[in-house]
C-alpha cells in the first residue's frame, strides 16, 4: 500500500502540502442534520454506508463511529483533517467512512448528509477529484439527492449551492508571513473570490488553507482551475520570498539553529513544535537539510497531541506528552 497523503510529494511540494477536495450533498427524502435527532442521524448514515458497501468501492472504505472509539483516536481524525472540529463535538452521534489510506473520507450527517473529502499531496487537484468524483457517483447512482435544475445541487449552507465543491490548497507560507506579505495577499485573494486562512491558531507552522468560495454558477473544472491559477501565483512569490531569505545570514543562522533545537530538545509543545518544523521545512526547501519533506509531514501529522495521545499505551499527562513528541522528533533526525 503507497503512503497516506501526507507523506506523499507532488507538484509544488515545497510550498504546496497538500491538495483536497470536498463535496457536500445531501438526500431529498431527509431533513437537514442540523434538524434531525441522534437516532435518525445515525439511521440515515446507515443507509449511506449501505449505498458505498453494496458498490465497487464497498472493499475501499471502514465505517468509523466516533461515540466507539476513545476521545483521543477520534481527535487525532479531526487533527488529520478527515473530519472537522464540528463532527467531532457531535461524537455521540457522529461517524464517518475511511478509506484504506485515508485519502478519502466521507463525514456522515455532519452539516450535510454527505461530505465527501479527497486528499493529494502537492498541488494535484485533479487526482483528488477524481477520488471525490468516484464516491460521489456512487450516491448519486443509487440515492435521490436534493437537487435543482436552477441552483444545482441544494445544501444547508447557501454558501455551498451549486456545485458543492470546495477546492483547497494546503500552503507553507513562511516567507511570505516575515515579510508580511501574508495580510496583503489575503486581502486580494479575498477580492477574486477564494479565503487564504490559517490553518493552525494563531498562524502556528506558517500554514494557510486556499480554497474557493463560490461553488453557484460556475462549474466544477473552472472552480478547481480558478484555485489553481491563484495557487501557482503564490507559489511563485513564495519562492522568490525565500529567494531573499537565501541573503539573510541571520535568518539563516536562526534556521540552521532550529535543526539543532529539534535534535537536542528534551520538551516540545504545540506551538514550539509547529513553528521549528515550518523552519525546518524551510531549510529542507532551500537546500540546506537533506531531509525528505514526508518526513515532516508525519511529524505534522502524527505529533500532534491528540495522534500522540491515541498512540501511546498508557495515559500521558500534558508534560509527559510534550516530552514524548520531543524524543520521537530526536529519533527520526538522527
Amino acid at each position: 500500500m503507497e503512503g497516506k497523503w501526507y507523506q506523499l510529494d507532488g507538484n509544488n511540494s515545497d510550498v504546496v502540502l497538500f491538495s483536497k477536495i470536498r463535496l457536500a450533498r445531501n438526500l431529498a427524502d431527509a431533513p437537514f442534520p442540523e434538524r434531525m435527532s441522534g437516532d435518525l442521524r445515525k439511521s440515515v448514515s446507515k443507509k449511506l454506508y449501505a449505498a458505498i458497501k453494496s458498490s465497487a468501492l464497498a472493499n475501499e472504505f471502514d465505517m468509523i463511529n466516533l461515540s466507539a472509539i476513545k476521545p483521543e483516536k477520534a481527535a487525532s481524525y479531526c487533527e488529520r483533517q478527515l473530519i472537522s472540529k464540528e463532527h467531532l463535538k457531535n461524537r455521540e452521534s457522529a461517524s464517518f467512512m475511511l478509506s484504506k489510506n485515508e485519502d478519502v473520507s466521507i463525514m456522515l450527517c455532519e452539516e450535510d448528509h454527505i461530505r465527501i473529502n479527497a486528499f493529494e499531496g502537492g498541488q494535484n487537484l485533479e487526482t483528488a477529484y477524481k477520488k471525490a468524483d468516484e464516491a460521489d457517483d456512487v450516491f448519486i447512482s443509487s440515492l435521490k439527492l436534493a437537487f435543482s435544475e436552477k441552483l444545482g445541487f441544494l445544501t444547508a449552507s447557501p454558501i455551498n449551492l451549486g456545485t458543492g465543491l470546495k477546492a483547497s490548497f494546503a500552503l507553507h507560507l513562511p516567507a511570505l508571513r516575515h515579510n508580511n506579505s501574508i495580510y496583503k495577499l489575503s486581502s486580494m485573494v479575498g477580492k477574486l473570490g477564494l479565503s487564504l486562512r490559517e490553518l493552525y491558531k494563531g498562524g502556528a507552522g506558517d500554514i494557510y488553507i486556499l480554497s474557493n468560495q463560490v461553488s453557484l454558477g460556475i462549474s466544477e473544472k473552472n472552480a478547481i482551475d480558478n484555485v489553481n491559477a491563484i495557487c501557482d501565483q503564490i507559489v511563485k512569490q513564495e519562492r522568490a520570498a525565500r529567494e531573499a531569505i537565501k541573503e539573510n545570514i541571520e535568518f539563516e543562522d536562526k534556521i540552521y539553529r532550529t535543526l539543532g533545537i529539534l535534535k537536542t530538545a528534551r520538551r516540545l509543545d504545540s506551538d514550539e513544535f509547529l513553528n521549528n518544523l515550518s523552519l525546518l521545512r524551510l531549510g529542507v526547501s532551500l537546500g540546506y537539510f537533506d531531509i525528505e519533506y514526508k518526513t515532516i509531514g508525519e511529524m505534522l501529522f502524527d505529533l500532534q497531541n491528540a495522534s500522540l495521545l491515541n498512540s501511546a499505551e498508557a495515559e500521558l499527562s500534558q508534560s509527559m506528552c510534550d516530552k514524548l513528541r520531543a524524543q520521537i522528533i530526536r529519533e527520526k533526525l538522527e
